[in-house]
Parts: C-alpha cells; structure tokens; sequence
C-alpha cells in the first residue's frame, strides 16, 4: 500500500470506525481476488469515504426524528394520564384555551406579505387567513408545550450526532489552548466564501474569548481556485516563522493578490523573513501536508469550502453568528452540565 493510501486509511479507521466496523469482520476479509492479488475494504475508502460519512449524518438525522417523536407521545400520554385525561383533551385544555384569536393587525400583516401569491382582496379571505393563523399559532404553542415537558427530571436524549474528530496544529491555532470548544475550520484562501465568513468567525472568538479556539485546516479547491494550493503552502511557511494568522488575516484582506508576487508582498508586510520565506515557498516542502489537511476534509465529510466542525459537529458553509453560537452553546452547556 502507498504511504499516501496508508495515510487515508489511518484517518479513515480514527474517523470514521463506527461506519465499518459492521463490515469488517472478519477485519481483512478481502472483497475480491484475482490472481495471487486481492482488493479489501480498505481500498475502497479513497472514493467512498465522504459518502460514508454523510450516510452517518442521515441515519442519525432520521432516528433522531424518530425518537424524538417516539419520547413526544410517550411524554403527553404520561402527562395526559396524571390529569385523568386524554392526550388531546391535555392539550385543549393546557393550550389551546389560552390561546388569544389573531387580531386584525396580524391578519392585515401577514396578508401583505402573502398578497402576491393569494391574488384576492383580504375582504374575501380574512376568515380563511384568521383559521389559518390560528392554526398556525395552536400548532406552535402545542410544539412548545411538549418540548418543556422534554425538560423535566429523569427526562434526557441519549442518542448523540456523530462526530468527527480533527487533528489540529497548534502553528494554526489560536484562543484559549484549553478551551472547551474547538473550531475546526477547512478552508480555501482564494475562496469568496471563506473570506466572506471571516468577519462572522472574528466576532464568535470575541464573543466566547477563552471559552472558544480555532483551527485552520488547508482545503484548497484546486479545480477551480488556480492559487489555492501555492496559498496554503505560503501560509504554511508563514506558519513556520509563527506568523501564520497576521499572513492569514493579508491574503484573505488581498484575496486578488494570490500570485507569487502578491504572496510575497504580504509576506513582507506580515514581517516575514522575505528570504527564508522565498526559499521555504520554491521548495514546495509543505505540499504533502496540504495535501493531508485536503483529504482529512474529504474523510470527515467536508463537500466544500468553507466546512466547520465545532467539537465534531459539522456546519457547512458561510454561516451566520446565529447558526456558529447555536452549536457552541449547546457544547458549552454539555461542559457545564459534566462540571
């Protein structure tokens, strides 16, 4: 096996084991043979572990809804049947009665916004728009009403999303080295959408200082970014003089400037070493490494640029504050919980 296959196949077994542990036993049982030579499970992993992975997410995906359904009902007979009453009598009764009847003011405000698609004068469909938000309302309320019952005593949801567990290097690290949550960030520096979501990661590390730190990982789209690869060797030697984030923070600020002439100036402006620089970029030392950090992202999931895992959870793309902060409070309220 070449060293890059042998490489593939450790984070593959790291990574993603839960997925073919039910496939592997006996654990080199080959798969075909011809000749003196055979094909294993492992062979395979190079074009399949991505899918592999995402199968994982869509198992967890549907069981979870399952269960969570499942625990609903459980949950609203138990209540139901510690009032004498039926499931739906509980939420008549706990709900639905108080509940306020959409008042005109709605009814007009959501009418405008739907104006277009209904085509008709809000005269003639105000009742069916008034049962409609109150159905509406009911149906949320009552949602509501079954998720605090979720939050009683002796109540939890064992069943968690599979994760993926990221290497970081701690040249491309920064916060708090002990913080509770870890940003694993695979990205490309010719990307526009990484660099449009570098303001948003800027603003999650200000707000959870010392609770939050964050890894960069290399995930050049070479097919489509031409510059991709050179920049993410250049901040690997940028790394080696340990000024990886001041380069990191000029290439995405000059993101037109990728060429061996702009990554050099920024080389300069970040307080290089304009030769060790020069030399550590010709020499293409850091090319295998790239490459490594490339297919650790396709290993663990990651379809794109940029992809995130925050403690293992994936969140793909460039993604509001609101969508970073919701993972990381539940991640920080899961440390707080073990405390």
């Amino acid at each position: 096996m070449q060293p890059r296959s042998l490489f593939m196949v450790i984070i593959f077994v790291a990574v993603l084991a839960p997925v073919a542990s039910a496939q592997t036993s006996p654990a080199m049982q080959p798969l075909a043979r011809f000749g003196d030579r055979a094909i294993y499970e492992e062979d395979l992993l190079p074009t399949i572990w991505g899918q592999l992975w995402q199968l994982r997410l869509q198992e967890y995906d549907l069981k979870i809804k399952a269960l969570t359904g499942l625990l609903d009902q459980e949950l609203l007979k138990d209540e139901a049947k510690s009032k004498g009453l039926s499931t739906e009598e509980l939420l008549e009764q706990v709900v639905d009665r108080k509940l306020p009847a959409p008042s005109p003011s709605e009814i007009e405000a959501y009418y405008v916004t739907q104006k277009d698609r209904l085509d008709r004068p809000l005269s003639e469909i105000r009742p069916q728009l008034e049962e409609l938000l109150a159905v509406e309302r009911r149906k949320k309320a009552r949602e509501d009403y079954i998720g605090h019952l979720r939050e009683k005593p002796g109540v939890a949801i064992l069943l968690t999303r599979p994760k993926v567990e990221v290497t970081v290097d701690p040249l491309r690290l920064k916060g708090n080295p002990d913080a509770p949550v870890t940003i694993v960030e695979f990205a490309d520096f010719q990307c526009p959408y990484c660099k449009a979501v570098q303001e948003t990661l800027n603003g999650v590390m200000d707000k959870y200082q010392g609770k939050v730190r964050l890894a960069y990982k290399d995930f050049p789209l070479r097919q489509i970014h031409a510059q991709a690869q050179q920049a993410a060797e250049a901040s690997r030697c940028a790394a080696e003089q340990g000024k990886f984030w001041e380069y990191h923070d000029l290439l995405y600020a000059n993101q037109e400037r990728l060429d061996p002439t702009g990554l050099k100036d920024q080389a300069r402006k970040a307080g290089l070493n304009s030769q060790q620089f020069t030399a550590c970029v010709d020499s293409g030392k850091f090319r295998g490494q790239v490459e490594n950090d490339l297919q650790a992202g396709f290993i663990s999931g990651a379809a794109g640029s940029p992809a995130f895992y925050i403690n293992g959870n994936l969140l793909f793309g460039a993604q509001p504050a609101v969508e970073f902060e919701k993972i990381i409070e539940a991640q920080l309220s899961r440390v707080e919980a073990k405390d």
